[in-house]
């Protein structure tokens, strides 16, 4: 009896795989979201200051000005553009720069004469993370260049404790490090709720599911088919990404133990493929899975804790997303992939993706049923 179970869950598995092998959308999508869109989140625009546009104003011609003309070069800034007065509003309404400095007439006269002058700097604020962190940038160029013109040499005080940083995991503060593999966990998430989502919906639509309905095969085995197919799909894309491209192509060092790293996101995607079957029984059609998506997805990715740490959120968000299994996938990811953790450290999170995702596979399984019983 359980050999004939087994036997039929592994048919209907396989079904499903050929089902998604002619469909070509699906799979340029699978293969699009592990190779290029792993690559360009880990490639695009850093959220660290790197070759932001300004120009500068120099209403003054002096030394003084000329030293801070020359103090912005890259990687942080590209090359000044110098400009006229006029020419600053229309230059940021384009957009062609980020920053405008403005350095007045008589700038080095009045700081000689200790009448502590003013800088005005224009930023363009649509720009946010480069006008957050370029703005305090400029302000201790501008600063240092002044007290070593004023002093006549660098002056470095003597502090009695010395600071000596060490950035741990990624000693470079490499973006494309952190970006790629939060990238992965993130579509793991995602390929696995469209797949199987997506998969009973197009049964439904060509009215295949009613097919199933008259052999000899339960809802559990119909679902379970879907889960280990589906996931199989996702697991195998995401272990040639992390291979193909993180390791080979970006160059990202992997601390820890891949397959253990792919256990962890096997349970994981036991609780995703759940959420994507429930989801695909309350909606109607594509459109209206599409929109469920974006309701669910969104919090999965922002509050796991790829983005922000889970710890500079609200307390009753942290609780909540204890709930989702993103959120222990972030863990033991960053903990396997960054860190080199094994599993004396990262049980806790394996426990909670087994809890969570048997209780979504019940509930789902409760779903659909209901649903099944509707269409007989």
């Amino acid at each position: 009896m359980i050999r004939e179970k087994l036997a039929n869950i592994y048919r209907l598995g396989i079904k499903e795989l050929w089902s998604l092998w002619r469909d070509p959308m699906m799979l340029f999508l699978i293969v699009y979201t592990f190779t290029v869109g792993i690559y360009t989140a880990a490639t695009a625009m850093p959220e660290t200051l790197n070759e932001a546009a300004i120009a500068i104003v120099d209403e003054d011609q002096s030394p003084l000005s000329n030293r801070i003309v020359s103090a912005f070069y890259p990687p942080q800034f590209n090359s000044p553009q110098l400009i006229s007065l006029h020419e600053v509003d229309p230059a940021l309404d384009a957009g062609l720069y980020t920053f405008a400095l403005n350095i007045p007439p008589n700038f080095q006269q009045d700081v000689l004469a200790g009448q502590h002058p003013e800088i005005q700097l224009n930023v363009d604020a649509t720009r946010m993370s480069q006008a957050f962190s370029g703005s305090g940038y400029i302000g201790q160029i501008v600063q240092g260049e002044v007290n070593e013109f004023v002093q006549g040499h660098r002056h470095e005080t003597a502090l009695p404790v010395e600071l000596t940083l060490r950035a741990r995991f990624n000693p470079g503060l490499q973006e494309s490090w952190f970006g790629s593999l939060m990238e992965i966990i993130n579509h793991v998430a995602m390929l696995s709720i469209i797949l199987t989502g997506a998969a009973l919906i197009r049964e439904r639509e060509h009215g295949t599911i009613e097919h199933l309905l008259v052999m000899p095969v339960t809802a559990t085995e119909i679902m379970l088919a879907k889960v280990w197919s589906m996931g199989l799909v996702v697991l195998l894309a995401a272990s040639a990404s992390l291979q193909f491209v993180v390791q080979d192509l970006l160059r990202v060092p992997i601390e820890g133990s891949v397959p253990l790293f792919l256990c962890g996101a096997a349970l994981s995607l036991f609780a995703t493929t759940s959420m994507g079957i429930f989801m695909a029984t309350i909606a109607k059609s594509m459109p209206q899975f599409g929109l469920l998506m974006i309701m669910t997805l969104i919090p999965l990715q922002m509050l796991s804790g790829g983005m922000t740490p889970r710890e500079s959120m609200p307390e009753i968000v942290q609780n909540l997303m204890l709930l989702a299994p993103t959120t222990h996938l972030v863990q033991l990811g960053q903990a396997i992939l960054f860190r080199g953790a094994g599993i004396d450290v990262v049980w806790s999170s394996f426990v909670w993706l087994l809890l969570i995702g048997a209780g979504f596979f019940f509930f789902s399984l409760k779903r659909f049923q209901v649903s099944i019983k509707n269409m007989a």
